[in-house]
């Protein structure tokens, strides 16, 4: 036994164990008690309000844009502008401006609403690449984006977060930090006071913070996250600013009414490029539609079919609320057929075909055809634009769901394009020999359907095959796999395919015309199949 252990204190018993002793052994249990328990503290931490990237294909002009709009980690803070251009796109400048346009009780954020905050400038080069540019963003809430080439301006709606604890958290850290305090105040006493009941007082407060932190902690990760801004609700600043304060009703409780689309061109002559207007509006209430989101990589997908068979695959820009533009090309003349594909923050996913179309009549610059290579009859190999393609096809029996695989290319370089390896649309039944965009415009199968989600080493996900029949529509099955966090890979990353493989269920027998899609070289590359699908064949009896 050491000097200071073996010291007695005057009119006490010298075998007693020394009051001092005491607090030191029990203090070593509080730390090592503090320090499990602040090691528990990040397993509980959640953030409802983080969020990834954000990608928005844009057919601005005669430019095919992907913008990307990377995660803004505080605010103020910057957000960085990412445009992403492919082969054939004009050189030229962009103009950028953001616009905080939330409601709010809050008089400056109120008062800031429509006013714009910062500005820049990207020049676009002649060759396909990433340009970027930062701009500042003050506050959270709804905000948009507007990208300018000078003659089009398009409005990009995004939501700035801001990282919140829930009020379980909330309580953890405070009883942390009140335990943290705590401990300090309970060596203290006991250094300085002779009396042990002393010690009891901040230890008392100290035992009442850890169990405010820990039921705080273990609550964190059980209750539910509040309802997301521009997603589960309509977002506000206030929403925004507190989400945990929303006390509304959810889209998830409730369907809004599906939409209406109103079709308008500002000419129908064939050789010349027609300004396509699209007005969306509530069918119920007969008001714009202000609360289209991002689907599929696009606020809207705008497929139209020639005459001769083209597919255009546009993503016509927002003007306003439910308004969209586009600019296309009519090479010759006949019936164009068109149908859109966008989400509805409480609608879901709608697919809406205008019951016009376009009807072009001669111009004096219109072709007799539109200049594409023709549909091939049945599956096998074929070249398109340099590429070779070979599609292959489990069966085409109606009724049954069939595999189609399209081998684009020899090597793994193809590249995402709406957050897909590959799109495909299917028309049908119709006639092989009917004018394909009046066949199309009476089509009863008009579909859009996605690849199952090649990986980088080529092969695919087959896992959720199943329940896939009598589907017109089908979303991605496993998608791309995550590089940057929550965000997916993008057009800058070559390592797919080269194999393409879609699960599609013909549901009646006929010809149908299906094109694939696929970006390869900066460049997305269209190819134009006819099929022949066989009845179903009768069971004996």
């Amino acid at each position: 036994m050491n000097d200071t252990a073996a010291r007695t204190t005057p009119g006490h018993d010298d075998t007693a164990p020394s009051p001092r002793r005491r607090p030191g052994a029990g203090l070593a249990v509080l730390l090592s008690a503090v320090a499990l328990l602040f090691g528990l503290g990040p397993a509980a931490e959640a953030d409802s309000t983080a969020g990834g990237d954000v990608h928005v294909a844009q057919t601005l002009g005669a430019r095919e844009l992907t913008v990307v709009l990377r995660r803004i980690t505080g605010v103020p803070g910057p957000l960085h502008v990412d445009v992403i251009t492919r082969a054939g796109t004009a050189a030229g400048r962009l103009t950028l401006a953001v616009v905080p346009t939330g409601v709010s009780t809050s008089a400056p954020a109120a008062s800031a609403s429509g006013t714009t905050v910062d500005t820049a400038v990207i020049t676009l080069g002649s060759r396909p690449g990433t340009f970027s540019a930062v701009l500042d963003v003050t506050q959270v809430g709804p905000w948009e984006l507007s990208l300018g080439d000078g003659r089009r301006t398009a409005r990009i709606p995004f939501v700035v977060p801001k990282q919140t604890a829930s009020p379980a958290e909330t309580a953890a850290y405070a009883g942390f930090s009140g335990a943290g305090v705590l401990v300090l105040a309970t060596v203290l006493v006991a250094v300085r006071v002779r009396r042990v009941w002393w010690t009891l007082l901040p230890a008392g407060g100290l035992v009442a913070c850890l169990t405010v932190a820990v039921t705080g902690a273990l609550l964190s990760s059980r209750l539910p996250l509040p309802p997301s801004q521009g997603d589960d609700v309509d977002a506000t600043v206030d929403g925004v600013s507190d989400p945990y304060a929303y006390v509304g009703r959810q889209t998830r409780d409730y369907s809004r009414p599906p939409a209406t689309l109103l079709l308008s061109s500002s000419t129908d002559r064939a050789g010349e490029v027609a300004e396509l207007r699209l007005a969306l509006s509530d069918a119920s209430t007969g008001l714009p539609l202000d609360d289209v989101v991002v689907h599929d990589g696009a606020l809207l997908h705008l497929l139209v079919i020639g005459p001769s068979g083209r597919l255009w695959h546009l993503h016509p820009i927002r003007t306003g609320a439910g308004e969209f533009e586009v600019p296309l090309a009519l090479p010759e003349a006949g019936h164009y057929a068109v149908s859109t594909e966008f989400a509805r923050r409480g609608g879901g996913v709608q697919q809406l075909r205008s019951a016009t179309g376009i009807d072009a009549v001669p111009g004096s610059g219109a072709r007799t055809t539109s200049g594409d290579a023709p549909a091939q009859a049945g599956t096998g190999a074929r070249t398109v634009a340099g590429v070779d393609v070979r599609l292959t096809a489990s069966s085409l029996v109606a009724g049954k769901a069939a595999v189609l695989t399209a081998r684009v290319g020899e090597t793994a370089t193809l590249q995402p394009w709406l957050g897909m390896i590959g799109h495909l649309v299917v028309v049908g039944p119709l006639s092989p020999k009917a004018p394909v965009g009046t066949a199309t415009q009476g089509a009863q199968v008009w579909a859009h359907a996605h690849s199952m989600g090649a990986l980088p080493d080529g092969t695919h996900d087959m896992s959720d095959m199943s329940g896939m029949e009598g589907m017109d529509r089908m979303d991605s099955m496993s998608g791309l796999t995550s590089v940057n966090g929550d965000s997916k890979a993008d057009e800058t990353v070559a390592a797919y395919g080269p194999d393409v493989s879609f699960v599609y269920t013909f549901p009646a027998a006929g010809h149908y015309r299906i094109w694939i899609q696929a970006e390869r070289d900066d460049t997305i590359l269209t190819v134009p199949y006819l099929l022949q699908v066989a009845d179903t064949p009768a069971r004996n009896p």
